[in-house]
């Protein structure tokens, strides 16, 4: 009993991060399960963060085109007529704004300020989302050969580093001191 109240603010983060997961995640997968869509394929989600990056690599000045896979729920994304990467739902960013939501209630201060600060980082973290797809397929347009590199270790690191960061700048300036 004494150890359960030596370390109960540790329990608490612990009980709120991974009880806020969990539902997130039930209710992610809830939406994935009974919201697909054959017109915005494989579901709105996915289908929207595809159409945005592809409207950012045009803007880059490469003629791109979105197509559904005919061979999973998937959506294939091309730069000039050579289709380079799928957008899978893995590649929207759910799961990770998932994981940045729940650190953040975990340690959450005022509602207002720790929702203001979870749909700010949502919005970091989708943008970023859409910057990192079109910036990888142009990538894998103009360099091939580093596929592996850029897929599995360069955008990733990006994208945890940023949420890393995020999960800092809250616990630095807005968590308050004890």
């Amino acid at each position: 009993m004494e150890l359960i109240k030596k370390n109960k603010a540790v329990l608490k983060f612990l009980g709120i991060f991974f009880g806020s997961y969990l539902i997130f995640t039930i209710a992610y997968n809830y939406y994935l399960t009974n919201f697909s869509s054959q017109t915005y394929y494989p579901e709105i989600i996915t289908h929207v963060v595809t159409l945005q990056s592809q409207e950012l690599i045009e803007a880059f000045g490469y003629t791109t085109k979105s197509i559904k896979s005919l061979n999973d729920p998937s959506m294939r994304l091309g730069v000039n007529g050579q289709y380079l990467v799928r957008i899978v739902e893995g590649c929207n960013a759910i799961s990770v704004m998932i994981l940045f939501m729940a650190f953040i209630l975990a340690f959450k201060t005022t509602w207002k300020k720790t929702l203001l600060y979870i749909l700010a980082g949502l919005a970091i973290i989708y943008a970023l989302n859409i910057v990192r797809i079109a910036l990888l397929t142009i990538a894998l347009y103009e360099y091939p050969q580093y596929e592996h590199f850029l897929h599995g270790t360069v955008f990733p690191a990006i994208i945890y580093g940023v949420v890393f960061l995020l999960w800092f700048i809250w616990i630095k300036n807005f968590k308050p001191k004890k």
